[in-house]
């Protein structure tokens, strides 16, 4: 493979010179060339970036796209309500990044994290993305890449969606609570102009004693031509709508005196519905000199309605503590830039120039509610956010064992926030401006006995929310350092198993969060995170793969308290298995370990394991176009009971006289089966 890539570039590269020395008649018609596809791995900075392909996501239990975040060494998402429909609660390298703070999401480079949501700081739901559509991910941890910037603490993904599928599919799903799926997706063209069209619908009641009706359509449209021969162009088109009831987080000790189940609720009223629509253009032109120019923009309109209860009725024993949450805004921004690769002094070596900017224009509004009927208003606000981001990077090959990649980003925000609330007690009111610089440099030696070697600084950040960053004395911008030392190892060549092993560390600087559903800031001091992971994936005999990892972390603010919530051990681990006659089985396990949920340790999580199966089978009967293909799903094999979201706070029920503190909890799902039938044409 390295050979064949190899002479297709020396190829490329004498047709280029050639050309050059021989110029160009516009007269002359131009000579056309088909595609052809290099297949490679793609040059890593660092030995905890990786790509995620599709054959691994397919995989995955339906229903919930933040499933694949669980082949990501380390990282965990769980849903956050007692019911899909809300963005989903994100663990990595000692982060409880709530719904996005510090862990940056994309979709074909879009930002998914949302700043100053009314909900909270970095806002990221999942679900508009339609698993099937997705080519591969893109993962980087830490804070490493200058071509990343906000909300990068801990890491960064990109969901990369196909050009073209394949084959088309027609897709029906059922299972247990009411469970259905349906699924279109083809591509009316695949040649010259190459076309994807994907429409999803989804619904499910849940486990839940209180039906979650929760509801969820997704469209995707996407085009990609070449207008030249050099270059490339895509243009593509997102539709969400979806509505859902929750039971959300139940405090323990209700289930504990056997007055609620553990699927029950107490305010069956929560709930909410989202809408989002997006834009996503990319463009780049290869030019003739081993240069590449490349443009990128984006756009999408942004609406959520949330109503919840945490406490239920500690501040308001009449009309209950509900809270209703709304976000509307639209978004908008782009990525221009030119990467150059030429020889220095017989060295390999490629420039970047870039520069990246995105507008926030949003309108949060957070206030109570009793039932989904609003009873007041605590904040209201309008909100213009701003950044602009212009960055350089540089990878240079001074010998074949060594590889240096460096750069620096330097990010400036402006935020502007006018209060629409006259009677509000909390009216957060302001303009500020704020920028950072942020270094990047990498090391990698080797290889030697197909090992690479890692070493990485990054400095990064995520933006605050703009209602405490135009506070005074706020820090509108928290940095983070990175450090990380690794290597990646492939012992058995190229088709067989890689490893990697990472050990790192994160200090991040005391900042001030916006908790969105109080409407006040708090403060946090400053605190480090370290751990190691290890993991390894690939082929193990024939029809065998597997993938698996484990991940320590130790996270405390720099006081010695323990930071709630941070995970101390992770795991994961998956076989599959790729049968005669078409069938494809995979095993799979999730585990969290026992977390503080408050910072001396006082009250802990207990931890969870939890398997899953699924199975592919290509029926083999014989159809004049197409074939047939049938899967199932069993989540939670075991039937474990297990937690995913856990808090420990106050409340107060109806019925009890004081405030109470104590465990609150979301449950994981009980043993859930569903199956059903694809046509693949």
């Amino acid at each position: 493979m390295t050979r064949a890539i190899l002479c297709v570039l020396a190829l490329a590269m004498v047709l280029s010179s050639w050309g050059v020395a021989r110029g160009h008649d516009p007269d002359e018609p131009e000579l056309e060339v088909p595609e052809i596809a290099v297949v490679g791995e793609k040059p890593v900075a660092a030995s905890s970036q990786q790509f995620i392909p599709d054959k691994e996501i397919i995989l995955q239990p339906q229903g919930r796209p933040a499933q694949v975040l669980r082949l990501i060494p380390g990282m965990l998402a769980v849903e956050h309500s007692g019911g899909a429909g809300k963005a989903d609660q994100y663990f990595l390298r000692g982060f409880d990044a709530d719904h996005g703070t510090d862990v940056a999401f994309f979709s074909d480079g879009m930002p998914i994290n949302l700043r100053t949501h009314a909900h909270g700081q970095g806002y990221s739901d999942l679900n508009f993305i339609i698993p099937e559509t997705i080519e591969g991910v893109d993962v980087s941890k830490g804070a490493y890449l200058p071509e990343i910037g906000d909300f990068a603490t801990a890491g960064a993904i990109n969901f990369k969606t196909r050009q073209v599928a394949r084959e088309g599919v027609v897709q029906a799903t059922g299972g247990e609570f009411d469970t259905q799926r349906y699924l279109l997706m083809f591509s009316p063209t695949k040649d010259k102009v190459r076309t994807l069209v994907a429409v999803e619908n989804y619904y499910t009641n849940g486990p839940f004693e209180n039906d979650n009706r929760y509801l969820r359509t997704n469209v995707l449209g996407k085009l990609t031509t070449s207008f030249t021969g050099r270059d490339e162009f895509s243009i593509k088109g997102t539709f969400q709508k979806s509505k859902w009831n929750a039971s959300g987080e139940i405090p323990f000790r209700t289930v504990d005196a056997g007055t609620l189940g553990r699927f029950g609720a107490i305010d069956p009223t929560e709930g909410g519905s989202t809408l989002r629509a997006t834009g996503v253009m990319n463009y780049h032109y290869d030019t003739t000199t081993n240069g590449q120019f490349f443009a990128d923009a984006y756009g999408q309109y942004y609406r959520l309605d949330l109503f919840t209860n945490f406490t239920f009725a500690l501040n308001d024993p009449v009309n209950g503590d509900g809270i209703q949450q709304a976000d509307r805004r639209v978004m908008y921004g782009g990525n221009v830039g030119y990467k150059q690769r030429w020889d220095l002094f017989g060295m390999p070596t490629v420039g970047t120039v870039g520069f990246q900017a995105r507008v926030d224009d949003i309108h949060p509004r957070l206030g109570t509610q009793t039932k989904r009927v609003g009873i007041g208003t605590t904040t209201y606000s309008d909100v213009l956010s701003a950044s602009y981001a212009p960055y350089i990077k540089g990878e240079i090959q001074p010998a074949s064992w060594v590889r240096f990649v460096g750069g620096l980003r330097w990010e400036t925000f402006t935020f502007d926030v006018r209060n629409l609330c006259a009677t509000c007690t909390l009216r957060p009111e302001g303009h500020t401006s704020s920028g950072i610089l942020l270094p990047k440099m990498s090391m990698i030696l080797g290889p030697w006995s197909k090992t690479e070697f890692f070493v990485n600084y990054g400095e990064g950040f995520h933006s605050n929310d703009a209602r405490s960053a135009v506070q005074i004395g706020s820090a509108p911008l928290a940095r983070s350092r990175n450090y990380e030392v690794g290597l990646r190892s492939r012992p058995w060549g190229p088709e067989g198993l890689e490893f990697t092993v990472t050990a790192w560390r994160i200090d991040l600087q005391s900042e001030l969060v916006f908790v969105g559903d109080e409407g006040t800031t708090e403060m946090k001091g400053p605190s480090r995170r370290q751990g190691f992971e290890v993991a390894a994936r690939g082929q193990v005999w024939g029809p065998l793969y597997v993938n698996g990892s484990f991940t320590w972390t130790q996270a405390k603010f720099r006081n010695g308290d323990a930071i709630p919530l941070a995970p101390e051990f992770t795991a994961y681990g998956a076989a599959i298995l790729q049968w005669p006659e078409g069938l494809t089985s995979q095993l799979q396990a999730t585990y969290l370990g026992v977390r503080p949920l408050i910072e001396d340790q006082s009250i802990k999580s207990p931890s969870w394991i939890v398997f899953d199966w699924s199975q592919r089978y290509r029926i083999p009967i014989k159809l004049p176009y197409g074939r047939l293909e049938a899967f199932y799903f069993i989540q939670n094999l075991f039937n474990t009971d297990w937690e995913q979201a856990i808090f420990a706070f106050e409340s107060r029920l109806q019925t009890e006289p004081a405030a109470v503190n104590g465990i609150h909890f979301v449950p994981g799902n009980p043993r859930t089966f569903m199956g059903g039938v694809a046509w693949h044409f």
